[in-house]
């Protein structure tokens, strides 16, 4: 059985083709627009550019959160970015994120662009008074959380997701790293939960809306299909704490919007408007009958 030849770096890197993989069309080593096109407008104060990756749900779900709470400043349109057609390389979306990633949010009320679904959590829960105490102690403990989720997702989803799902080809040293990373931050929390109900403490916060689409969909099974592979039923205060949030009634509205796979039950292409939720009960109960 022959060796292969080890990859040597060139001198100088230069983009030749794409990577490959399933989301290969959309990387590429430049940013800015490729195209002209606005962004649709809605009624709404609160305009949700977005897909419904873990990324995307963070943000439907704290609308629905606050929308729960009795916040009709919190209203919201959530228009549909398809980041496999490249809609977020156009000139409209850039200009609200110069990053070209989903979310995005634009504040009609304030003006205010809002990039990075951290800082949207942030922005939200700041702007409405909600998911984030006001006590020093206990808010700095949320949003130790909640840069520990934006620096350790990129791993979950970039290392190990990319390379155990949807790289071309497998490779044993990407995934065991990467693995290895994973299953490291699955212990981070299933130890912290263990003596905690959430992760900022006792109170429910942007924490575990930021933390949940990620690290609650893995051990629940929803992401990667990687449930068996990384042995998540062995994390049982994580799996406790996904559990109780999922069964959050607006959790389960707010993962549902911009997603466009899966269960069509499960599926909200866009959301204008809260009774949008109920029609889609009704075409279910429809398509049943049918």
């Amino acid at each position: 059985m022959s060796t292969p030849t080890p990859y040597q770096p060139p001198h100088i890197w230069t983009w030749d083709a794409e990577s490959g993989g399933q989301w290969a069309s959309i990387n590429r080593p430049i940013a800015g627009a490729t195209h002209d096109a606005e962004l649709p407008r809605g009624s709404h104060p609160l305009q949700i550019y977005s897909l419904g990756t873990p990324n995307g749900q963070k943000v439907t779900i704290m609308a629905e959160e606050l929308l729960a709470l009795g916040v009709s400043g919190a209203e919201y349109d959530a228009h549909l970015i398809l980041i496999g057609e490249g809609q977020q390389f156009s000139s409209g979306f850039v200009e609200v994120n110069p990053n070209s990633k989903i979310p995005a949010l634009f504040d009609l009320e304030t003006g205010c662009r809002v990039f990075e679904s951290g800082a949207i959590l942030l922005y939200l829960a700041e702007k409405f008074g909600h998911f984030l105490p006001k006590d020093l102690t206990a808010r700095t403990e949320t949003l130790n959380w909640l840069f520990w989720l934006q620096g350790s997702a990129p791993y979950l989803g970039g290392g190990f997701g990319h390379f155990y799902a949807y790289a071309p080809e497998k490779f044993e040293y990407a995934i065991d790293r990467f693995t290895m990373e994973a299953k490291r931050q699955l212990d981070v929390l299933d130890r912290h939960l263990a003596e905690h109900r959430y992760l900022g403490g006792d109170e429910y916060s942007i924490a575990d809306i930021a933390t949940w689409p990620w690290y609650g969909n893995l051990v629940l099974g929803e992401l990667y299909d990687a449930a068996q592979f990384l042995q998540v039923d062995t994390y049982t205060h994580l799996q406790r704490w996904a559990k109780d949030i999922q069964q959050r009634p607006a959790v389960q509205r707010g993962r549902k919007v911009n997603r466009t796979w899966g269960e069509l039950s499960d599926q909200l292409h866009e959301r204008h408007a809260a009774t949008d939720f109920e029609l889609k009960t009704q075409d279910k109960l429809s398509a049943e009958v049918e």
